[in-house]
Order: C-alpha cells, then sequence, then structure tokens
C-alpha cells in the first residue's frame, strides 16, 4: 500500500510539474506574441482553485483531473471578440507568431530536459562501467564469447561511458540489421572485438526486460568475491580463499554478494554445495553453514567478507558548469532522437510495441526514481518531459504537431483548411490517441499480471 501511495503521488507530482512547463511555453510565448489568455490550468476538468491575475483578468486554475492541463487563447472561432481585444485573438495574431506558440510547449520540455541533466552532471552522477556480468551458456552471448568482467568500450563505432548510451546503441545496432558489433576490454587492458549475432530474433529482443535475457548476460554488479575470510568460519574451514567468486549455492545462482547472503541466512547448518571461480577455472566445494543468532533468529553464516575492490567499474560522471550545458545539450539530444527511432520502429514492426507505457507503469517508475532519491527522480523527469516534448510534435490533429501542420497548411495556400477537412483531422487524431491509450493500458494491465 504504501509503495502505491509513493507511486501515485510521485505520478502526480511529475504530470503536474511537466504539464506546467508544456503549457507555460505556449503562455509566455503567446502573451509576447501579443495574443490574450483567458486561462492556464494544471488539470482538465472541473477546476478546484481558480485565481485572476492582470490586466486581462487571466485565469490561473488547478483542475480535477491531474493528467495535463491547457492554455486557453482568445479565439474569434470560439465566440465574438470585443472591440477592446481587437487583433489578440490567437487565429488573428500572424501565422509565424501561431506555429511560435505551439512550438513552444514542446521546446520548454526539451529545455527543461537540458536543465535537469546540466544539474544532475554538475552535481555528478555515480555511474556503473557498462561490463558483462554473468553469461549464460549456449546463449548469443557466449557464442560471441563474452566473458564475465568484459567492459564494454564501444558499440559499433561509437564509443559508450555508460549503460543508457551502451543500451541506446545496442538497440540500434540489433535492430538495423541483427547484429551487435563490440569493442571489449579485459581486466588486463587488453582490447578485443566481436559481434553479437541475433538474426531474426532482434524484434523479440526489442519487448520490455527481453535484451539482457534474450542475448544471454546480465549487467555486471558488484560479484559475490570473497574480499576476507573470518577466521574459524565455515568457508576457511572448507578450504575457500581470498579472491575466490562464488557462483551458486546449492544450484540456486549468485550473481552479486547481496544474493550470497540471502541464499546463506535460511540455510543456517545445512550443508551446501557451493560452486565458485578460482584462477579461471570452476570449482564446486560442500561446506556446512554456521549459524548465528540475530534478535532472536537463527540465521546461516559462511564466514566471508566481500571484496570491495570495485573502483575500476564505478566513476563519478561531473563536469563544470559550461561543460555541463553541453553534456547535457547532448544527452537530451541523443536521447530525442532515440525516441524517434523507437517510434518509427514501432510503426514498420521492428521494434515491439509492448514498449508503450502507460500512466501505470509511469507511476511505477515515477515511484522507484522517488524513493532512490532526488538525482534519480530528476533524470526519470527528464526523460519523460523528452518523450512529452516528441510526442506532442507528432503530426495528430488534437496534438501541438498536428496544428502546427495546419498552421503551415494555411501559411502555404494563404487560407485556413475547410472547418469540414478540420473536423475529419480531428476525429483522425481522436482515434489515434484512443489506439494509443489503448495498446498502453493494455500494456501496463499484461505487465501487472505477468
Amino acid at each position: 500500500m504504501g509503495d502505491a501511495l509513493t507511486s501515485l503521488l510521485a505520478f502526480i507530482v511529475a504530470i503536474s510539474v511537466l504539464v506546467a512547463i508544456h503549457e507555460y511555453g505556449h503562455y509566455i510565448i503567446g502573451r509576447w506574441a501579443g495574443m490574450k489568455v483567458l486561462r492556464f490550468s494544471i488539470g482538465f476538468g472541473k477546476p478546484l482553485w481558480t485565481w485572476v491575475r492582470g490586466d486581462d483578468r487571466t485565469e490561473y486554475c488547478i483542475s480535477a483531473i491531474p493528467l495535463g492541463g491547457y492554455v486557453r487563447f482568445l479565439d474569434s472561432r470560439e465566440g465574438p471578440v470585443a472591440p477592446a481585444d481587437e487583433g489578440r485573438a490567437f487565429n488573428h495574431r500572424p501565422i509565424p507568431a501561431r506555429i511560435a506558440v505551439l512550438l513552444a510547449g514542446p521546446m520548454f520540455n526539451f529545455l527543461f530536459a537540458i536543465l535537469a541533466y546540466w544539474v544532475l552532471f554538475l552535481n555528478g552522477i555515480p555511474t556503473l562501467q557498462p561490463a558483462v556480468g554473468n553469461v549464460s551458456p549456449d546463449s548469443y552471448a557466449a557464442k560471441a564469447g563474452l566473458e564475465f568482467g568484459d567492459k564494454i568500450v564501444a558499440v559499433g563505432d561509437v564509443e559508450t561511458g555508460d549503460w543508457e548510451s551502451t543500451l541506446v546503441n545496442i538497440f540500434d545496432q540489433m535492430v538495423a540489421n541483427g547484429r551487435v558489433p563490440l569493442t571489449l576490454e579485459t581486466d588486463n587492458g587488453r582490447q578485443r572485438r566481436t559481434t553479437i549475432s541475433v538474426g531474426e530474433d532482434a524484434s523479440r529482443l526489442t519487448e520490455p526486460n527481453m535484451l539482457f535475457e534474450g542475448l544471454g548476460f546480465e549487467p555486471w554488479q558488484p560479484p559475490a568475491v570473497i574480499g576476507e575470510l573470518i577466521e574459524d568460519g565455515a568457508a576457511a574451514g572448507a578450504g575457500l580463499s581470498v579472491g575466490d567468486r562464488i557462483t551458486s549455492v546449492d544450484g540456486e545462482r549468485i550473481k552479486n554478494y547481496g544474493d550470497l547472503v540471502g541464499a546463506v541466512s535460511g540455510r543456517a547448518g545445512q550443508q551446501v554445495a557451493i560452486e565458485f571461480i578460482r584462477d579461471g577455472r570452476a570449482r564446486v566445494v560442500d561446506i556446512v553453514i554456521g549459524k548465528q543468532e540475530v534478535d532472536g533468529e537463527t540465521r546461516g553464516l559462511l564466514g566471508v567478507r566481500g571484496s570491495s575492490d570495485i573502483s575500476e567499474y564505478y566513476y563519478l560522471r561531473k563536469f563544470g558548469p559550461i561543460a555541463s550545458v553541453g553534456e547535457a545539450a547532448h544527452r537530451t539530444w541523443t536521447s530525442t532522437l532515440f525516441t524517434l527511432r523507437m517510434l518509427g520502429r514501432m510503426v514498420t514492426g521492428d521494434v515491439s510495441i509492448k514498449n508503450i507505457s502507460g500512466p501505470i507503469n509511469i507511476a511505477q517508475f515515477a515511484g522507484d526514481s522517488a524513493q532512490r532519491g532526488l538525482s534519480e527522480f530528476l533524470a526519470f523527469l527528464a526523460l519523460v518531459s523528452i518523450s512529452l516534448g516528441v510526442l506532442n510534435l507528432l503530426p495528430v490533429p488534437v496534438l501541438d504537431g498536428g496544428q502546427i501542420v495546419y498552421q503551415s497548411i494555411e501559411l502555404a495556400k494563404g487560407s485556413p483548411l475547410s472547418e469540414r477537412a478540420q473536423i475529419i483531422g480531428q476525429q483522425f487524431g481522436v482515434l489515434a490517441l484512443i489506439l494509443l491509450m489503448s495498446f498502453a493500458f493494455y500494456n501496463d494491465i499484461a505487465r501487472i499480471l505477468g
């Protein structure tokens, strides 16, 4: 219940902030262009709170349904214009001014993303080096020769320094031709090149949570490497040594030190088979797990401490005030292009439409990121803001992009589209959005049901 409430609150905050930024773009550019603003609303439906301000008596509202918002300009198509407001209606202003107002909403979303990334880069982003974790036998990754600990230096010709850029380029390469060329670096600094070939299986691997499982490897995490043996502990008595990497306990896979603690904790006093890697070779040893009392509860104790030497895989991405602007703009630009490519490939069928997320899934991501801290939540807001900007620029009549198309046609032909053409366009736009939301809700429910 607590997690659901956190997700709901985080979702409402996220949507409210991003919609306010989007609509403020329309609002402020409209004001600068000489248009009269009748209402600025965060949310739809009945206004809950209304403030009337300024010479134009603009209504500023918080409305009942926090899933969007709008700016309402004076428009002669919706009613008569008072003589004092002549020339201030949206449709009476020059067409370039109208297009600028329509563009301003998505542009403010992109500007917010740049600002968010600027703050993140300025403060420093703890970054995990893209590297290979456990590799599944007989998988695409295994056939390509990937090994535990390999650092991914480049995907194709693009150098990668974090998992975000790595995943973007893996998707691009895989969807383009079913092949993912990688440049890998081993612990001793030696580089080699290999290619993961998935062929016609590429589309399936674009489904949510299928990429790593389908390719057959996991992202590197701090492994269950023994950094210290406790004297007279079970591990020391069984012959385990510092540097051994434990990979399973009684057949239960161990991916990291947290998995090891969880696997041992419930096996106090039991004899188990522990698989581990030493000097590149897999070995097995039988160990009787020790016991310890914690708050009146008996827990298993292996008698080891983890290795703390993971500095080569973690680093802090941090830039100065000026350099952060360039990095933030680059991140926003690459994320925007990737979003556009994903949308295009969904249309062509190269990428699964299961990637379309609705409000339920977005709320879950919002809650998860909020619980991980302000930096994670800010990064989440930046990504959603980019998606919101891209979505609104699509040439669908009920969106900003569709209205820009209408205005461009009017500029080219010297007169507006006929009312019938505009109505047909609006109906098409509403149908397209209903279909999109249907896919999104279906995907959300399917994820919940597993």
